[in-house]
């Protein structure tokens, strides 16, 4: 497997796939996951009073716009969800 390349070109740990924390609890991701995903960018359901959204990763990509292409590719509305990058935990 030629493994994982994040934004900077740099190779992810090869036990990390990004595409396997869609659905994941940010707040649960480990500090492996969060070292090797640092820089990519996760969209999260928004919170409206009408909705109240289970706190899920939706989807992952190198930026803002391959996230909402995810989401569009899914049938879900890109206006609906929050971007956020990740960030290392230490």
């Amino acid at each position: 497997m030629a493994g994982w390349y994040n934004r900077t070109g740099m190779i992810l740990n090869s036990r990390v796939d990004p595409r396997k924390i869609v659905g994941s609890y940010p707040e649960r991701l480990s500090v492996e996951q969060l070292r090797a995903l640092a820089g990519y960018v996760v969209a999260l359901e928004l919170y409206t009073p009408e909705t109240v959204p289970v706190r899920r990763i939706e989807a992952i990509g190198e930026t803002a716009d391959e996230c909402m292409a995810g989401l569009a590719g899914r049938g879900l509305d890109p206006r609906r969800f929050e971007y956020i990058m990740l960030k290392a935990p230490y």
